[in-house]
């Protein structure tokens, strides 16, 4: 899944949950078939996990697959039942510790570079040079590139290049090549994807190729 919420994009791949808090406006776009399961807790439900006014990606343990699993099967949990108060503990704790990863994408907020950023989540593998896509967006090359640096944290081509590997991690998932994820990403040369994979997310994209999300080390 594809998640947007404020200024963030995350690419949510099996094995990973989205934390959304309370009165977030967000949407969710399904690649094929998804199955999801979702949890609802009070807006004021205590706990580290939940402090935070910001949406996260979440490694999905063994432990807390199978805590969310039996969640769903009693539909809610009474805390005047003290197996459902045990889940509860259980499951907090797990939240709270489950390590999150480098699968978030900050949005500019000026409507230029915004314009930018929509074009290349378009169309990932475009090739328009920086000039071309200023141009494009009603902006200088130097202000575009201003306005990501101070807006995102990341220059345009660094921007540019962390969205063509999150949607490769989309393509890996759907058991597509590595060439071909590659490729439809806007690498001309394998060897350098592979390189920015590694770097980006601490594994080879063959990793992730023959074991889904489960292949993210994190």
């Amino acid at each position: 899944m594809t998640v947007f919420a404020g200024r963030m994009t995350w690419m949510i791949p099996p094995g990973r949950a989205v934390f959304i808090p309370a009165r977030q406006s967000h949407s969710i776009r399904m690649w094929g078939e998804v199955a999801m399961k979702s949890l609802y807790f009070p807006a004021d439900f205590p706990g580290a996990a939940f402090k935070t006014a910001e949406c996260s990606v979440i490694a999905v343990t063994g432990l807390l697959r199978e805590l969310i699993l039996r969640v769903v099967v009693l539909a809610a949990l009474d805390c005047r039942v003290a197996e459902d108060i045990h889940i509860m503990s259980v499951l907090v704790d797990e939240l709270a510790g489950a390590a999150s990863g480098p699968l978030a994408l900050p949005l500019p907020a000026d409507a230029r570079a915004l314009a930018a950023a929509r074009e290349v989540l378009r169309n990932p593998a475009g090739r328009m040079d920086l000039d071309s896509v200023a141009k494009q967006c009603g902006a200088g090359a130097r202000t575009l590139e201003r306005l990501f640096q101070s807006e995102t944290g990341m220059r345009f081509g660094l921007w540019r290049q962390k969205a063509r590997l999150l949607e490769s991690i989309r393509l890996l998932v759907e058991s597509r090549s590595v060439t071909h994820a590659a490729l439809e990403c806007g690498y001309s040369s394998v060897s350098a994807y592979i390189a920015a994979f590694r770097q980006t997310f601490g594994c080879t994209p063959r990793t992730v190729l023959l074991n889904g999300g489960a292949g993210l080390p994190w």
